[in-house]
């Protein structure tokens, strides 16, 4: 099981169902109205917030997306 799927098990049934359509969205590119943004120090890390969820995902040269984590905001959801 992958890091993202454990993720996702481990939200409430309602979070998950918003992370879910989240992705639909940054998987369509339709992130208008989402609150989106650039991590300080990265041209291509960005992080979508959903209450106290952050979606952070990486946007390579060619515009594929690569989701690298789905955490509830803490002191280390930010460091590598």
């Amino acid at each position: 099981m992958d890091k993202i799927q454990k993720a996702l098990r481990k939200l409430r049934p309602k979070e998950r169902h918003a992370v879910k359509l989240i992705l639909q969205k940054i998987a369509t590119g339709a992130l208008a109205g989402m609150d989106l943004q650039k991590l300080k120090g990265r041209h291509d890390i960005y992080r979508i917030r959903k209450g106290s969820i952050r979606i952070i995902y990486h946007v390579s040269p060619n515009n594929q997306i690569f989701i690298l984590a789905i955490e509830r905001r803490d002191d280390t959801t930010y460091k590598p």
